[in-house]
């Protein structure tokens, strides 16, 4: 079996997808299913994780061993997979709620008469009992699990669904394929133990993104960001109504994305904004527009990206902070698909910490959140190659060279000064308070009425009159602005040597709450707090180049017709352009001029069903404009 595995997996791949090899970590993981592993792939974003389940896939069916279940998070991205697959002549479908009943009816028998190559359902669903009674007598030959990072709860985007995919294997005898863009040691651990599985090979692909600039602003005010913001986007040409390049701004809350969406709109800039508290139509003509190019920013929370796979967004600014490294690579990763050069932008500040803090305040286990904003602050204040860095968070044994192109790389004196003094100014600011200012804490902790966080009392301290410290009558004590010429750093490193000291002690499960050792909270009182935190450069330059040549191409009236072509194609289809034909394909057709289909078959990357769908028109084209 795995020999007849191995002997089809590269004509399979040439006549579905028209490719000659697999990309690196494809080729590895595949081979490793081949073997009989099961297989935890680790593959970058953009990385092509989605060919690791879909030509095995194909492979099973040839040999008669049934249909591959695909888990996936996301309905868009389970309806884009099907999409994309029916295109190239793959028998493919889903299970979610946007189907009818008779729809679902439908799908379910096709299921069952062993007619789906793929079939992609959702974690909730899979999890259902009556999901896994009609999977019972079907024949499953590999469960793919998409996203897996899922299964995890160090994961960023936990899903409680995902711990209960093991129960699929009681019913189905079937190899686990699971695959992700961003998990760390630990969390591959929790994937193997969440989907119980065995004899696991796990691999890992190079995280390296040659042609994507990473760069860490510590600019903390507003308006300076925003100009900030608005000079990246105006370099990269954004400003103008045409251009095929687009950009996206993550913002860390709803209120900041319309706040800063108003502003760009304001300069002139086409832009959109979507987060979760939008209408789902709202959020779907956001998209829409994004994605026809109407709007060439995109304001957002993180609630848009999952299974986004746009390949000419050049621009990812992280307005704020995100809340861990493993989300900033995933959202900085959707930058410039196609390889062309990309330009990420973080903007980082200890106001940016606090703001995630509070976002996961009611977390079950905050102190994961704060090691995961530790990570980030770590990347953030580093004098290393950003590259580099984010390549050894995800594989601490990999040998990664510098990029050559992160700020770090290109301007490191300067981004290193900058760090120095923010770190100076930082310590500067600290001042040891006296034995007198310390009994002054000592003493208005004592006069609590229920145990806070550090910073709310620090606030209180200084005089602070803020609607939020009311909450905790913080207002009402004694020491309330006993401490108004000491600056808030300085009390807070104060309550941490005092916390070290044992004079006074961390209380309740959100640590860092402050209270004083053996007192007991009075019953009822619940304890708040805000928690304390704890490749080369020649690829670089060879990527540059290569967009120079294909910036050339894309000139022609040849180009620009062929990208008419599937702009229009792909709205009769209601197809993404992507789904029709990608650039680089538009780009070989441009060059090579093909005048047959035999031709045609020769473009990597275009296949044999899209030759047969498209072939005819596409040669009309060209010879419409060769000459």
């Amino acid at each position: 079996m795995h020999r007849a595995r191995t002997d089809l997996l590269i004509p399979t791949l040439s006549e579905v997808w028209g490719y000659s090899a697999l990309r690196p970590g494809q080729d590895v993981a595949i081979q490793a299913w081949a073997e009989g592993k099961e297989v935890i792939a680790l593959l970058p974003t953009g990385g092509g994780k989605s060919m690791c389940y879909q030509l095995p896939a194909l492979v099973e069916r040839a040999l008669g061993r049934g249909t591959t279940l695909v888990i996936s998070p996301l309905i868009a991205l389970m309806q884009d997979q099907v999409d994309s697959l029916m295109g190239r002549g793959v028998t493919a479908a889903a299970l979610n709620s946007h189907l009818s009943r008779y729809e679902q009816e439908e799908v379910e028998a096709a299921l069952e008469a062993e007619l789906l190559d793929v079939l992609l359902v959702s974690p909730e669903r899979a999890a259902k009992s009556q999901f896994r009674e009609l999977i019972r007598g079907c024949q499953i030959a590999l469960i793919a699990v998409d996203e897996a990072h899922c299964v995890s709860s160090w994961g960023h985007d936990f899903r409680p669904e995902y711990m209960r995919l093991d129960e699929l294997r009681e019913v189905v005898d079937a190899p686990v394929m699971a695959l992700t863009a961003t998990a760390t040691p630990r969390v591959v651990s929790e994937i193997i133990s969440g989907l119980a599985m065995r004899d696991c090979e796990v691999i890992r692909g190079d995280f390296a993104r040659p042609n994507l600039h990473f760069s860490v602003s510590l600019e903390n005010g507003k308006d300076a960001r925003l100009e900030a913001i608005i000079t990246l986007l105006e370099d990269k040409g954004m400003r103008g109504n045409t251009g095929e390049s687009k950009a996206i701004i993550y913002c860390a809350s709803r209120k900041k994305v319309e706040t800063i969406a108003a502003e760009l709109r304001s300069a002139n800039f086409r832009v959109g904004f979507y987060h979760g508290g939008r209408n789902q139509d709202d959020r779907h003509k956001a998209q829409s527009a994004f994605e026809a190019g109407r709007t060439r920013v995109l304001v957002a929370t993180n609630a848009f990206g999952m299974g986004i796979d746009y390949p000419d967004v050049r621009v990812i600014v992280h307005a704020q902070a995100p809340g861990s490294l493993e989300a900033y690579y995933q959202e900085a990763g959707r930058a410039s698909r196609d390889g062309e050069p990309g330009y990420c932008l973080m903007f980082f500040s200890a106001g940016d910490m606090v703001l995630q803090r509070r976002l996961v305040r009611d977390a079950k286990d905050r102190s994961r959140s704060n090691e995961a904003l530790a990570g980030l602050e770590a990347y953030a204040m580093s004098s290393r190659c950003r590259q580099e860095l984010l390549c050894l968070h995800f594989s601490p044994d990999a040998e990664v060279a510098a990029c050559g192109c992160c700020d770090l790389c290109t301007n490191g004196d300067a981004v290193v000064s900058a760090l120095e003094e923010q770190r100076a100014a930082k310590l500067a600011s600290i001042e040891a308070l006296g034995d007198y200012e310390l009994d002054i804490i000592v003493a208005a902790v004592a006069n609590l009425r229920k145990p806070v966080g550090k910073t709310s009392l620090a606030r209180a301290l200084r005089g602070s009159k803020a609607k939020a410290l009311r909450k905790y009558g913080l207002q009402n004590l004694p020491e309330h602005g006993a401490l108004k010429a000491r600056n808030e750093l300085s009390i807070c490193a104060a309550i941490d040597g005092l916390l070290r000291d044992r004079r006074l002690a961390p209380k309740g499960q959100k640590y860092p709450t402050v209270w004083l050792p053996n007192k007991p909270v009075r019953a009822g009182a619940k304890t708040t707090s805000k928690a304390g935190a704890k490749t080369s450069a020649s690829r670089a330059g060879a990527a540059t180049k290569a967009s120079m040549r294909r910036g050339k191409a894309q000139g022609s009236n040849l180009h620009r017709a062929l990208e008419l072509y599937r702009s229009r194609t792909a709205k009769k289809l209601r197809w993404k352009p992507y789904m029709v034909m990608h650039n680089k394909v538009i780009a070989q057709i441009d060059e090579k001029r093909p005048k047959s289909l035999d031709e045609l078959y020769e473009i990597d990357g275009l296949g044999p069903a899209k030759v047969e769908q498209f072939g005819y028109e596409l040669l009309d084209i060209v010879r419409r404009y060769d000459h």
